[in-house]
This record gives C-alpha cells, structure tokens and sequence, in this order.
C-alpha cells in the first residue's frame, strides 16, 4: 500500500495487499453486514470481531428525535447491560455452552462497550475460528435475554459498578469526562449509575436491542490465520441459523457524523474527597475528533508530553523532583469531541505543585516548541510501538473494526509510518498551542479540595 485505502460504504467487494505481505478483504452482504478480514502469513491463531456501532453515547430516557442512531428509549448504562446480557445463553445454548465452548479448545473470548460501538471478540486457534464464528453470531442474533438472567446480571453489574467506585482511578476518570465533555452524551460512564442500572427495564433493554442489532448495524473483522471466503459462508450461515433474515436488502448504517460538536466545560473543578494515601489527579481539556488531520500530530505530542520515561511531564516531575510515580499524559478521540489529558498520582499534600507543573510543561510546549532530537524520538518510540503492537492478531482484528465502523478507511502500517514522519516540529508547537488554550478541568480524588485547584482553572 501507498496510501490508506477508503472503504466506500456502497462498495460490495474490496481486496488489497497490506504491509508485511497480509491480504485485506472485504465483503459488503446485500443486507448491509459488513465482513473484513486480514490474512496474516505464517499465523496460526485467529482473533474475530463481533461489532455494533452502538454506544453508551446512543442510550437517552426520551425517545430521540428522527435521524440519531437509538431508536428506542434506553436508560443510561443499557447498552453495558445488554453486553452482558448476551452471554447469558440463546434459543440453543446456555450460558454454561458458551462458556464450554471457548474454554474446552484454550480460546478467549469477551466483549466490551465502549462510548461509540460494542465489540463481542474471541481468540482461537485457526482450526477454532467456524466455532467461534457461529457461537458468536448465535450470542449477538438469538439471545433470550432471559427475566431471570437478567435480574441475576443486574446485580453482577451493580458489583461491577461498586468495584469502579472503590478505584479512585475510575472514579477521577469518569468525574474527568463529565467535568471537560458537559452535557454532551461522550461525557457520561458507560456503565450508567448504580440508579440507572436498578431502574433498568427487561422490555426497554430488549427493545434497544432489536432496534440496533441487526444486518445492517453488523460489522465482523478477523485477523490472523483466516480464509476469507471461509469466514464469509461461515458468517452468513451462522447468522441465517441464528434467525436473521439475510435475503431483505438493506444498506450499511450509515457512519457517525464527524463535524466537532460544541463543547461546553461541565465543571473547572471536580474534587472528590476519600480518605487515601493518594490523590489522583487529572487536568484535561476538549480533544480533537477522530478524523481530525491533526490526529497523528496528537500521537506525536502526546509521546513527547508524556508518552514514556523520557518525556517531559516523567522527567520534570518524577526523575527532577521525585513527586509522582506515574505521571503521563493521554488523548481519546470520538466521531465529534475528543479529550486531550494529564494525570498523575502523587501526595495530597503535593497536588497542587503537580498540578501547576503538568500545566507547565503544556504551557512550555506550546510557548517554545519542540526539539528535532524529541521529534525524532517520538516518532521513533511510536513506529516501534506500531509495529511491535502488530504482532498481535488482536490489534489487527481492532484496527479493521475501527477502519470500518470509525474512519472510512484502512491505513496500514507502512501507510501509518509515513504519516508519522510527514510530521514537522511547528505541527506539534501549533497543536500545542490550540490545546493550552482551551479551557481546562481538574478532576481529584483524595484528601483534596475543590479549594486547592481554584486557581489553575481557566
């Protein structure tokens, strides 16, 4: 490959070659299922993908107007609950099946949701992948969701819940979206709130599911030791045994719209106060979309911010003045908000000088630059990490779900290194730049105050 390859919703058929002599394929169903695979060449295991481009982001108490994604009313953390809920066993299997059937070959299998999509996965050995072909697509086509499991699973995921809350990290990084993201439905927790999820109704959650659970909405991905004419039949006959109808024409749900959304800051300080022996602190801002052009210039200044142990928030506050364990710094990108943030662990005591010195070395980057030595070494630690990050079938398997439900497009890694070193220090000063400007929140977790943070915001 020379460039990225678009992935044209319309477009039936697509096959390529990828870097490091893999086969991308891809199929478009007449009932808008989207089938994607990467052949990888001396691969003995597979990693398949299940997914829905459907999110915590799409759930909402009210009927939502003509044109957003849910089309059902679906409490907030119903879409975390019907993730587990499709475990819980079919019009042909049990839960205790599912569970035999990945178990007794060594395979992997789980899910997760995420702001934007859920994603039902499975690792297995090449001769594995037409089980977990056809056992996923039984869990995600013909699931039950049984009255009785699902008050069980109610109470798994109100553990759950109570497990994140007793996290401070958790708990500074679902307050921390909430404060930078506002009211707009990226800044909620995915699993809703303990409430949410004990108000959660079977036949609300059942209606969401079959509003956004269907051919059209499907995208499966497979990466690894995979024939894809094989992994297409194994598809189809999976899900036509699983009750769906294949033979209605219908197009791909069309992808999420990538305009920025307006963003307006929930709150400048959020502090949560527990008694620990650390806060944890993080201070951030609105972000970049996903396919915002600047998106691998982020990746750039995030490396060199505090992507590793010689960046400049690990050298200035841990190294120089031995403040904080870990200290980094992170970026996360959606259809129409992102986040760009900073975070360290440190003594309450501390928190305030920490917080002051993640803001200036933002500040110092976007005021001075970046040195050609730091460009090079960012660039460098992030070709090593996206190479090394591919030999994994689990990545691969990823990269195709997001290509095709997020971008619209597929870049390989060849294709990925020559964007990285397009990349110029004034890129990264001028991102830099826009992100210092922003206005900043300040989430905490400890024995801290709203009080000690007052004066960094702004």
């Amino acid at each position: 490959m020379n460039s990225a390859v678009d992935l044209p919703l319309g477009l039936a058929d697509l096959s390529f070659a990828a870097s490091g002599e893999a086969l991308v394929r891809r199929t478009v169903l007449p009932s808008g299922v989207r089938i994607l695979s990467e052949q990888v060449p001396g691969a003995r295991s597979a990693t398949l993908g299940y997914w829905v481009a459907v999110g915590s982001r799409d759930e909402s108490d009210a009927v939502p107007a003509s044109g957003e994604r849910a089309a059902v009313p679906a409490s907030f953390g119903s879409t975390h609950f019907l993730e587990h809920l499709l475990f819980k066993g079919t019009n042909t299997r049990t839960a205790l099946d599912i569970a035999i059937s990945f178990d007794s070959v060594g395979g992997e299998h789980n899910a997760m949701t995420a702001k934007e999509y859920t994603c039902y996965y499975a690792k297995v050995q090449d001769r594995d992948l037409p089980m977990a072909v056809e056992v996923i697509a039984d869990m995600l086509a013909s699931s039950l969701l049984d009255p009785t499991e699902f008050e069980n699973e109610r109470g798994v995921i109100l553990e759950e819940l109570s497990m994140a809350e007793d996290d401070p990290g958790d708990v500074a990084n679902e307050r921390f979206f909430s404060a930078v993201l506002g009211a707009h439905p990226l800044g909620r927790p995915i699993g809703g709130s303990p409430q949410t999820i004990r108000d959660a109704k079977r036949d609300a959650v059942w209606e969401h599911y079959r509003a956004n659970y269907r051919p059209q909405d499907l995208v499966v991905t497979a990466a690894g030791a995979v024939d894809h004419d094989l992994l297409v039949s194994g598809v189809e006959r999976a899900l036509r045994g699983a009750g769906w109808d294949l033979d209605t024409a219908a197009s791909p749900v069309a992808r999420r719209a990538t305009r920025p959304a307006e963003i307006v800051r929930g709150a400048a300080v959020v502090a949560v106060e527990r008694p620990i022996e650390q806060a944890n602190l993080l201070i951030g801002v609105p972000g970049i979309v996903a396919t915002d052009e600047r998106r691998v210039t982020m990746s750039v200044l995030n490396s060199i911010l505090g992507g590793g142990m010689s960046s400049r928030l690990f050298q200035e506050i841990r190294e120089r003045r031995g403040l904080a364990y870990s200290v980094y710094s992170f970026s996360g990108s959606y259809s129409d908000a992102g986040v760009f943030g900073l975070y360290a662990g440190c003594a309450p005591a501390k928190a305030t000088q920490v917080a002051e010195l993640m803001l200036g070395e933002l500040d110092r980057l976007a005021d001075g630059g970046v040195t050609a030595d730091e460009l090079r070494r960012a660039v460098g630690q992030l070709s090593g990490g996206a190479a090394l990050a591919l030999e994994d079938s689990d990545t691969r398997m990823s990269r195709l779900g997001r290509a095709e439900i997020s971008m619209g497009e597929f870049a390989d890694l060849d294709e990925s290194l020559r964007r990285l070193h397009l990349v110029t220090v004034d890129d990264v000063k001028a991102l830099a730049g826009d992100l210092a400007a922003r206005p900043f929140s300040v989430s905490a977790v400890g024995s801290v105050t709203d009080d000690m943070f007052a004066a960094l915001a702004r």
